[in-house]
């Protein structure tokens, strides 16, 4: 797949990263005509100023990564992302909440979310940890956000024990509306797996090993 960089969301997000990561990491990007970048919410304004004049987007995280802090602090974390130049916000949903069935809490959280990404015309993409949920709770959260107007719903924050799978894409495609979009992450270290995550209907990947893909190596790292 020739054209597999159109589909990769070049990502840093340990937390040791430095200033020269993000400048490697956008001038890569731009290399390689990458999607976007994603990067912690601190380097926000910088890759913004570092890609300005280029076609690559700039992506962030809120809630990162494990998606439990309260939606008021969620919040704060968006709009101040979205002053920084955020074209992009990855949003972890309270895993918790999935997992002890809450799903009056996530209706709430992100009919509150919402709003205020949509208000700004920002790409929102759902993290919902695929890998530590039961295939009844990620089709719960299909039919939840496929409803709720969003982007794309995300298969991994690439911190728990499992990534991106083929088999959740597959299940992803086969209960979310046809608008809302795939994005994988997780684990994607090669070219071939990012070619079959993409064939299953993944339209994003989320990859820190992005360079090492389009070349046909193998990269490392856990996103």
């Amino acid at each position: 797949m020739s054209n597999l960089h159109h589909y990769i969301d070049h990502t840093i997000l340990k937390p040791t990263t430095l200033i020269a990561d993000i400048e490697r990491l956008c001038d890569e990007a731009k290399q390689y005509s990458f999607a976007a970048v994603c990067v912690p919410p601190n380097f926000v304004k910088k890759a913004k100023s570092l890609l300005e004049g280029t076609d690559v987007k700039v992506a962030t995280v809120i809630g990162f990564p494990f998606g439990y802090s309260a939606v008021e602090s969620k919040i704060a974390e968006i709009v101040l992302a979205m002053v920084d130049g955020a074209d992009e916000l990855d949003v972890v949903i309270n895993i918790s909440a999935i997992k002890n069935g809450d799903w009056v809490y996530l209706a709430n959280e992100i009919n509150h979310i919402m709003p205020i990404v949509k208000s700004k015309n920002k790409v929102i993409k759902i993290i919902i940890e695929s890998g530590v949920l039961t295939d009844d709770e990620i089709i719960k959260c299909c039919e939840l956000y496929g409803v709720a107007g969003i982007d794309y719903l995300k298969t991994s924050t690439g911190y728990a024990e499992k990534g991106a799978t083929i088999e959740a894409v597959k299940l992803f495609r086969l209960h979310l509306p046809a608008q809302v979009h795939i994005k994988a992450s997780g684990g994607i270290r090669d070219h071939i797996f990012a070619q079959q995550l993409v064939e299953a209907g993944a339209t994003r990947l989320g990859c820190s090993a992005g360079v090492a893909i389009v070349k046909g190596e193998r990269g490392e790292g856990n996103y």
